[in-house]
């Protein structure tokens, strides 16, 4: 495919495509574009000359250079593994090889955040700042998942409709929030059944499994060797518990407890709660330890939170573009960024400081933008089909309420705002309707499996530590790596994290138990003058470009 294809997927005015009825066809195939991608109708097969019903064809995959070293295909997979050799979606995938290929080790697939995230950018962001034995052992390897970027993208909500409920969102929610929460959560619903119904139910994370397995039989891999992040731990983890023989090395960092997030998700929601309001008192903590470095507070910076949130959603902030910016933009922005870890506090201080003074170069007055609503939009979809919420509408109020009131910094924004980020989730899915074929359950042992690396961080605010330990003692061969610090996963964070996860992909050297690591870079002791690596001191990663998923770079 051509860098153009797998380029930025749009610019100036942004065109919304919805997926196209999907039909079987009667004698041959035929082929629709829809968002950069092709959906294609095929003849359903019968069963086997041999009787048995029919399996899914490996995909071909065409390589074309698209610039930079990296090549980039297409990989056609079934739609419905029920009908294996029925409708296919096509998945867009990138890699970069290794410089000697007589001396490669395999393939290694990059999995990111999310979900929502893309593969592709993934890969391409963040290949040159991989570890050189990476680099040189493996063809680096990653995709746009079914539903997200160039692989038929779920949209749901338009635009307009997601700037709509986000503008009118606050940062310190009024008495009739929750049932405006819930409205929203049901037109979400309906809006993902009117734009995207015949895709929805198959963008769950069993199918993603079992398009994996297909890739790497395309790739010639008699095993998988993967890496994820955040929630592409969760794909990696439901990859082995389906096929645990034909795991080689796998490194989950940012963990799930998988138990809890498909089978239990309101045991799942409130530690993701309680970790990042957490994440934010400790930062405030220290925030009026070290006034001089923050700078925002004066003398009490949870007291001046409050106040800013406050202030701002009683007197919004007009942005460049003709938005504006409140209390609920705080919380949104804060939420993403604060996932950086200490390095990036004192800059998190001159941005709350720039908020509170309505200066608009702060990053925390940035209103989300398209790129977040095409990242929250497969966000919601797949985790309303992952996640088996009870139905109960009294327990589903209960919950929520409870979770904004243990949360005061940053749950009460997150509870009862309009469909959003994780564990947002409930008041959209604990009413979404429809079939579920996709969603894969457990069990979660991967009996039989390779050892698996699981890394958790102990001040992680978006995938709790405990999550980390609880998916080690679910895995039958998990081995638990920790690291101690503040900020989202390990690797590329962590000097002795990445040593590890290295020796482990490039020669199977798994951590004794036990291993620790305790190597968070600290936040400077003055007002930084240069930025920290990878940010800048007036837009953090996620500030300007949203949801750009980068590792950590310790070059």
């Amino acid at each position: 495919m051509t860098e153009q294809a797998h380029g930025p997927r749009r610019s100036g005015t942004r065109a919304r495509r919805r997926l196209p009825r999907l039909r079987i066809a009667i004698a041959a195939a035929v082929s629709f574009v829809v968002a950069g991608t092709t959906v294609q109708a095929m003849a359903a097969q019968p069963e086997g000359s041999d009787g048995q019903p029919p399996v899914p064809t490996v995909p071909s995959l065409s390589w074309s250079d698209c610039q930079g070293g990296f090549e980039c295909a297409n990989a056609d997979v079934p739609l419905d593994y029920r009908d294996p050799q029925g409708r296919t979606i096509t998945l867009a995938v990138i890699r970069k090889k290794a410089p000697d290929q007589a001396k490669k080790k395999g393939t290694l697939f990059l999995q990111p955040g999310g979900p929502g995230n893309s593969g592709v950018d993934f890969v391409r962001n963040n290949f040159a700042d991989l570890p050189a034995s990476l680099r040189d052992s493996f063809d680096v390897f990653g995709y746009d998942v079914r539903g997200v970027g160039r692989s038929s993208a779920v949209t749901c909500w338009d635009d307009p409709t997601y700037t709509q409920a986000i503008t009118a969102a606050k940062g310190a929610p009024g008495p009739d929030a929750y049932e405006t929460a819930v409205r929203q959560g049901a037109a979400f619903d309906q809006a993902c059944r009117d734009n995207a119904g015949e895709l929805v139910p198959y963008v769950g994370t069993g199918y993603v499994a079992r398009d994996i397995d297909l890739l790497r039989q395309a790739l010639g891999e008699d095993q998988l060797t993967y890496y994820g992040r955040s929630f592409g731990s969760y794909i990696g983890t439901v990859y082995a518990a389906m096929f645990p023989e034909r795991v080689r090395a796998l490194v989950l960092d940012g963990a799930y407890d998988p138990e809890h997030y498909a089978n239990q998700p309101y045991a799942y929601d409130r530690p993701q709660y309680l970790a990042l309001d957490g994440a934010m008192s400790r930062f405030l903590d220290w925030c009026k330890a070290n006034q001089g470095t923050c700078g925002f507070g004066d003398g009490d910076p949870r007291a001046a939170f409050e106040k800013l949130k406050a202030d701002l959603d009683a007197n919004p902030v007009p942005t460049a573009n003709g938005g504006q910016a409140n209390g609920y933009t705080v919380v949104y922005r804060l939420m993403f960024n604060i996932n950086e870890g200490k390095v990036i506090w004192p800059s998190l201080g001159e941005a709350l400081r720039k908020a509170q003074q309505r200066d608009t170069t702060s990053f925390l007055l940035r209103p989300p933008s398209p790129a977040s609503f095409d990242f929250l939009n497969p966000n919601i979809a797949v985790e309303c089909v992952d996640k088996d919420y009870p139905r109960s509408p009294a327990l589903l109020k209960k919950q929520v309420t409870t979770n904004a009131e243990l949360a005061p910094l940053l749950g009460p924004a997150m509870a009862y705002g309009p469909p959003l980020y994780d564990h947002q989730h409930a008041t959209t899915c604990a009413q979404w309707t429809g079939e579920k074929p996709s969603r894969f359950g457990g069990p979660f042992r991967a009996k039989g499996s390779a050892p698996i690396l699981v890394l958790g961080t102990t001040g992680d605010p978006d995938t709790p530590y405990q999550d980390a330990v609880a998916l080690s003692r679910q895995l039958d061969n998990g081995r638990l790596l920790t690291f101690k610090a503040e900020g989202h996963t390990a690797f590329g964070r962590s000097a002795c994290a990445t040593d590890a996860v290295t020796g482990y992909l490039v020669d199977l050297k798994v951590p004794a138990r036990g291993t620790t690591c305790a190597d968070e870079t600290q936040p400077p002791s003055d007002p930084p003058k240069v930025a920290p690596p990878g940010t800048t001191l007036g837009e953090l990663r996620n500030g300007v470009s949203d949801r750009l998923d980068r590792l950590g770079s310790l070059r």
